[in-house]
């Protein structure tokens, strides 16, 4: 069960009014119904289960785009800020992977470095790219390591092997690792910055999925999260507002539910 986490406090960076969404006929009380919605959905859901101490559900922002990115699948996601971070490196279980030395000895150098910190800087478990290729090797190993944290981030010098080190299991459950400079000496204030935030990866399809809650938050702090998640993503999406077809919000296991569609742009027509 995670901790309580402090959401108050906003980083400036997120400010900004619902007027600030540029999608014409955008409705922003659909934002709140369909949040109420959705807490309702997993409230009912629980008590169906008669589940008394579970993890929250996670909220997703899903972007329907009208046409296709020409551009190739990024491992390294943009950074969202958000008001009300998902993650704090005290309320959740926080996992780095490190580039190990020439004698595999990397990880241990990291963890006697985190040691010097308060609470390991906020680090529970600490893997080199060795033990990722022995230990973790086996599909299972993989799942397993998946399942077992929060949020992974990883010495953004070995960003780009990691998807073979670590599996497809990482990418289904949309846990790609987060990457996080360590060549300064301010590891903290980088594991900070990392939690505070949450995270686009582009693809190369139509549709963008991006973590904005919990359902511990708030109807007013998940609202807050979804419309500031949209204003940055739309920075990021090729040709922005005007090639956003539907704005969608869901759980894991709810249908999606629509905050905003318009239909597809009519063909141009070749003169003759």
């Amino acid at each position: 069960m995670p901790k309580e986490m402090d959401r108050s406090a906003p980083p400036a960076s997120t400010s900004g009014a619902a007027g600030d969404i540029k999608l014409p006929g955008w409705k922003p009380e659909q934002v709140k119904k369909a949040v109420q919605s959705l807490l309702k959905f997993v409230g009912q859901q629980k008590e169906k289960a008669n589940v008394l101490f579970d993890e929250d559900e996670v909220f997703f922002l899903q972007l329907a785009l009208k046409k296709m990115p020409m551009q190739p699948r990024k491992d390294k996601p943009v950074p969202l800020p958000l008001p009300h971070p998902l993650y704090t490196p005290d309320g959740q279980e926080l996992c780095l992977f490190v580039k190990d030395t020439r004698d595999g000895q990397g990880g241990k150098e990291i963890k006697q470095k985190l040691s010097k910190l308060e609470k390991n800087g906020g680090v529970a478990k600490v893997i080199g790219t060795t033990k990722l290729r022995t230990k973790y090797e086996s599909h299972e190993a993989k799942r397993k390591l998946c399942k077992s944290y929060d949020l992974f981030l990883a010495d953004d010098r070995i960003l780009p092997s990691l998807p073979a080190l670590i599996g497809k299991s990482f990418f289904k459950k949309k846990k790609q690792p987060i990457p996080i400079d360590l060549r300064g000496s301010n590891w903290v204030a980088e594991i900070r910055k990392a939690c505070a935030c949450t995270y686009l990866f582009k693809s190369s399809g139509t549709s963008v999925n991006i973590k904005v809650g919990r359902s511990s938050f708030s109807q007013q702090q998940l609202t807050e999260n979804v419309l500031a998640s949209l204003r940055a993503a739309a920075e990021h999406i090729p040709k922005k507002w005007s090639n956003i077809q539907g704005v969608f919000l869901k759980t894991a296991d709810s249908a999606a539910l629509p905050l905003y569609q318009t239909l597809p742009d009519q063909p141009q027509k070749i003169q003759a």
